[in-house]
């Protein structure tokens, strides 16, 4: 029994090690994404198509996961997804036609959100899921997370190395093509992580309509819910919230990555606090009550005059805001039986990246439009109404070790 636990926390040490690597490029590149589409004269409204283009390409491509989890092995898929992600840092490095952009942004994995927004998310859940016990599934969830914001804070700190290279007589534009040469080489270290998860035989079925059973309302429930919280919380992605500082506040690149690094301590700190927290009030409690105060906190941002309090608030925000990442996954789980387990995590992964891809565009045009808090405004309007409507409906259905 030692030796199988052995075994299982080796594998789950190979899917934080390489989300690590994922999500340090992810960190950086939700930064440096504006910033390069802007040199290269693309306006605001060309930045949210892009950001839109990302999403809505990510959301089918877990819908293809989570058809094809079920035919094939978790981890083939993991080393495609790991191989498209090094195809992305290359095009993306070379290519400068808006229309291949698009292309490339729609096909690839580039994340504008730089958190767990991706093709990779649904097929580790499932792998984690398998290696835990009820009891220590959320904070198994919550070291993943935070395994995985600390990295996106590294890599949120590492966007200024364009503007450090300068004194080395590199211009910013080609230091950013260099990062995303970087990025795919993280893609490349990941897929050699991935290969080393051991090979697990299809599931039966033919996919996620097959694999849903007693749970499907509730899973049908929750993934509407979770696309209302992903519209809302795509009109603040990484990218649009860096290109909203960068406008109002005229930031740095370096000053950018600063605010970054540290926002993103915050989010992965808050984890273990949430995994705690539910122990006591429980896993949709914190999940509401975490993220109205967060929510709150963006629209006062949104408004605030000054750039200390700006930032001030929007460090409250990183605080709270992602508490309910690893609760959520842990509830999704907690509420399918063991045989919807995979199914479940691609098909509320589904609809987030659907609804999350709607509104990146939208906030691209308010920009334009010179209406520059409104995309944060809306955010935070729409998340404490997905919080108090997710209270209302699940509040009385209970994880297990809840009851």
């Amino acid at each position: 029994m030692r030796a199988a636990r052995s075994v299982q926390r080796i594998h789950a040490t190979f899917l934080f090690a390489a989300r690590a690597l994922r999500d340090i490029g992810d960190g950086f590149v939700a930064i440096l994404l504006p910033v390069y589409l802007l040199a290269l004269g693309f306006a605001p409204l060309q930045v949210g198509v892009i950001a839109t283009a990302s999403l809505l390409g990510s959301a089918l491509l877990t819908i293809g996961v989570g058809i094809l989890g079920a035919r094939y092995d978790h981890r083939q898929l993991l080393l495609a997804a790991a191989s498209l992600m090094v195809a992305t840092g290359v095009a993306f490095a070379v290519v400068h036609e808006y229309a291949l952009l698009l292309v490339i942004a729609f096909a690839g994995t580039i994340n504008p959100s730089a958190g767990s927004v991706s093709v990779f998310v649904p097929l580790e859940h499932a792998v984690l899921t398998r290696e835990v016990t009820d009891a220590a599934r959320t904070k198994m969830f919550a070291r993943y997370s935070l395994v995985g914001a600390l990295a996106a804070a590294v890599g949120a700190l590492a966007s200024a190395t364009p503007d450090l290279l300068a004194p080395a007589g590199l211009d910013q534009l080609t230091g950013i093509k260099a990062m995303f040469v970087l990025y795919a080489l993280l893609g490349l270290l990941g897929g050699f992580l991935y290969a080393r998860i051991p090979q697990r035989g299809p599931t039966p079925g033919s996919g996620i309509a097959s694999a849903l059973g007693p749970s499907r309302n509730f899973v049908f429930k929750l993934a509407a819910l979770f696309s209302l919280d992903a519209f809302a919380g795509g009109f603040v992605v990484q990218s649009l919230l860096a290109l909203w500082l960068f406008e109002k506040f005229d930031l740095s690149l370096a000053e950018a990555g600063f605010f970054f690094f540290w926002s993103g301590v915050l989010s992965a700190f808050s984890f273990p606090v949430a995994a705690w927290l539910s122990r006591h009030i429980g896993l949709i409690n914190t999940m509401v009550f975490t993220h109205i105060p967060s929510s709150i906190a963006l629209m006062l941002a949104a408004l605030a005059p000054t750039l200390p309090l700006t930032l001030v608030l929007l460090l409250i925000r990183a605080a709270l805001s992602q508490m309910d990442v690893p609760t959520r996954s842990s509830y999704v789980m907690a509420v399918v039986t063991e045989a919807e387990r995979a199914a479940a995590a691609s098909f509320t992964s589904v609809p987030r990246s659907l609804a999350a891809a709607a509104s990146p565009a939208l906030a691209g045009a308010l920009f334009a439009a010179s209406f520059r808090a409104w995309p944060l405004l809306i955010c935070g309007a729409l998340k404490i109404i997905y919080d108090l409507l997710l209270l209302m409906q699940f509040r009385h259905l209970k994880p297990p070790e809840e009851r």
